[in-house]
């Protein structure tokens, strides 16, 4: 079985698919769903995710821009947006996790194609 940390890499790599990270997601328990959430956050501060990958993110996820996890991540600061995503209710996170993955996504390209291009040692970057 995969981790979680290798379902959400594999996604933002394009290996494993958008919506089979998103059904994998959704047959979760809201707690561990909420857990995902953080991790998702906690790789996207690694990557430097900023409000432009955060549009982009937010087009390519799927979610309607006047969802409220849409609505947040577009704003600065974009870490405490994400603060105030995880704290939303649990009928809000799958579209969380739709908008957090491909905010995550995008930064996470952008990083490899700058400053990991060639000589990456993150595991992650690896796959």
């Amino acid at each position: 079985m995969k981790t979680s940390e290798r379902i959400i890499n594999e996604a933002a790599q394009g290996i494993l698919g958008y919506d089979d990270a998103v059904d994998w997601f959704s047959a979760l328990e809201p707690v561990g769903q909420r857990a995902v959430l953080h991790e998702v956050v906690r790789y996207s501060m690694q990557a430097h995710a900023t409000t432009e990958d955060a549009q982009q993110g937010v087009t390519q996820s799927g979610v309607k821009p006047t969802m409220t996890p849409a609505v947040l991540i577009v704003r600065d600061p974009i870490l405490e947006q994400m603060g105030r995503i995880l704290n939303l209710p649990p009928r809000e996170y799958v579209n969380s996790f739709r908008v957090l993955l491909s905010t995550f996504t995008v930064a996470d390209t952008r990083r490899r194609e700058t400053e990991c291009r060639g000589s990456c040692s993150h595991m992650w970057h690896n796959l």
